[in-house]
C-alpha cells in the first residue's frame, strides 16, 4: 500500500511533465529528419533565409534546428525536408492529383486551408518546404515572395 506521503512525493513530477508537455510556445516548431541530399540543401536554405518576410521579424524557432525558422507573432513556420504530402501521395487516404497549387516568383506551392491559415508546401522541387501562415497575416500568400528566391537558389528544382 502506498502511503500518502509517497504520493504526495510522486505527483509533482508528474504534474511538471504534464504542463511541459501540454504549453507550448509560439516558437515551437516540430523538426523534419531530412536525410542525405535533402539535408544538405536544407542547411543551405536555413542560411539564405531572409530576416524578414512580410515585414515580419526572424525569431528563434524552438528546439533551433537548421531545418526551421519561424517569422513573426503568431509564428510564421518553415519547416524543411518534411515528408511528401499525403494529397501528393498516391494511395494515400487524402490523396488528390487536382490538389491546389499556384507559383510565387518562379517557385511551386501547395497550399492547403487549415483551421487558422494556411500550409503551403514546394512542389517539384528536390526537398519539400512547408510554411504554415496563421490566419492573421491573410492574405497568407505574401509570405512566399520572400522566400522564393532563398528557396529557388538552394533547393533544386526536380522531384
Amino acid at each position: 500500500m502506498i502511503s500518502a506521503r509517497r504520493r504526495y512525493l510522486v505527483l509533482p513530477p508528474l504534474t511538471v511533465l504534464i504542463a511541459a508537455v501540454s504549453c507550448s510556445s509560439p516558437g515551437d516548431v516540430a523538426v523534419p529528419s531530412p536525410k542525405g541530399e535533402a539535408a544538405r540543401y536544407c542547411r543551405a536554405l536555413h542560411t539564405e533565409l531572409p530576416r524578414t518576410v512580410d515585414r515580419l521579424k526572424r525569431g528563434d524557432a524552438e528546439p533551433v534546428s537548421d531545418f526551421t525558422a519561424i517569422w513573426g507573432d503568431p509564428a510564421v513556420k518553415l519547416r524543411c525536408g518534411v515528408p511528401k504530402p499525403d494529397v501528393l501521395t498516391y494511395g494515400s487516404e487524402h490523396y488528390n492529383p487536382n490538389a491546389d497549387a499556384a507559383e510565387v516568383n518562379g517557385v511551386q506551392w501547395l497550399f492547403e486551408k487549415q483551421d487558422d491559415g494556411y500550409r503551403f508546401t514546394t512542389v517539384l522541387r528536390k526537398a519539400y518546404v512547408e510554411v504554415t501562415v496563421p490566419g492573421k497575416y491573410a492574405p497568407e500568400v505574401d509570405v512566399l515572395t520572400d522566400l522564393a528566391h532563398a528557396v529557388k537558389k538552394t533547393v533544386p528544382a526536380g522531384v
